[in-house]
């Protein structure tokens, strides 16, 4: 059942980040969430049984399912990195294009020399024994690894750059990548004990697996899809204020452009502008008014009021933009076969 949820969950992700991070320049986030979200559906099992005929029932479906992956662990600590402004050096390697490469080259090498034979939807499990199985599961999980330390890196230095709710992307990512490099470290001991025979052991290992990639499953994603939604939330409150301070200033600027009359009323598009911009334009307008000596304008206390009300909401907005930080994108490492 774990990777019908995971596989559901990334759709679901991959259709939350379409609509809320659209016009994003960096699609590390969205590259990120949709391979994982296929590599999760093909560890359908299901889904395996159905393909896995089709390309010749030896399990070929494991590899690419585990390629696809870590293409997607690769874009995700890529969009992590850049959307944390992570800038460190030995993170700069460990999540380059020459890591994965190198990778992706000793997997592959490391299953072609496995003894597959027929489909089967518990691949380590029944050829967990082979030292090329281990070999095979232990580079992809030490990819893992490496890609999810630098996120807990990333995330702990965005903790400290952040404020209130802002924080809480970025702590539900370090829970998560947290969660998945012990995630990684039990599957990696579970294959040494496996390969040695020691199944006793490999048994007492397997029983923490399940709670800790549902841990990293849940904390990555929530932090991945808690960002935009947090944004989307900042954005809608932000336009009820403008527009609200709008309704306020829009008499105050009437009566100043009848006796000072302004640019905007030159300008057809003036009307067609967004809230914020129609409001940074009134308030000009009325300022230029009070300040012209050659016409008759003055504020009331409550006029003034709602004109410095709104000045500080746009400076708010000027003063947030600028500050502004993308948050952190997740996915999370499948559940071995």
């Amino acid at each position: 059942m774990i990777p019908i949820a995971a596989s559901a969950l990334m759709w679901l992700l991959v259709a939350n980040l379409l609509i809320l991070r659209r016009g994003r320049a960096d699609r590390s986030i969205l590259y990120s969430a949709v391979t994982i979200a296929i590599a999760m559906t093909f560890n359908v099992d299901t889904t395996y049984r159905w393909v896995d005929p089709v390309l010749g029932g030896t399990n070929v479906v494991t590899l690419l399912a585990d390629l696809t992956l870590m293409v997607g662990v690769f874009f995700l600590g890529r969009g992590v990195a850049k959307a944390m402004q992570y800038q460190s050096r030995v993170a700069h390697i460990a999540l380059g294009r020459s890591v994965l490469a190198v990778a992706v080259v000793g997997a592959v090498t490391a299953f072609a020399c496995i003894d597959r034979g027929e489909t089967t939807t518990t691949f380590m499990l029944d050829l967990g024994a082979q030292p090329a199985a281990a070999t095979y599961s232990i580079i992809q999980f030490t990819y893992d690894g490496v890609v999810l330390t630098a996120m807990a890196a990333a995330a702990s230095r965005q903790i400290g750059r952040s404020r209130g709710s802002e924080r809480l992307p970025a702590v539900s990512v370090l829970v998560g990548s947290l969660s998945g490099l012990a995630l990684s470290l039990v599957v990696i001991a579970m294959d040494l004990a496996h390969i040695v025979g020691n199944l006793t052991l490999m048994d007492g290992f397997s029983a923490v697996y399940d709670p800790l990639f549902l841990a990293t499953f849940v904390f990555l994603c929530l932090g991945l899809g808690a960002q935009p939604a947090l944004r989307w939330v900042r954005a809608r409150s932000r336009e009820e204020g403008t527009r609200a301070l709008l309704a306020q200033v829009t008499p105050i600027w009437e009566r100043a452009i009848d006796v000072r009359p302004g640019l905007s009323q030159l300008e057809p598009a003036f009307h067609r502008e967004d809230a914020e911009t129609q409001l940074h334009r009134q308030i000009v307008e009325v300022r230029d008014a009070v300040i012209d000596p050659r016409v008759a304008f003055a504020l009331s206390d409550a006029e003034r009021l709602a004109v410095e009300s709104a000045e500080a909401h746009l400076m708010a907005g000027e003063a947030g933009a600028s500050l502004k930080a993308e948050a952190p994108h997740v996915g999370c490492p499948k559940e071995p076969r």
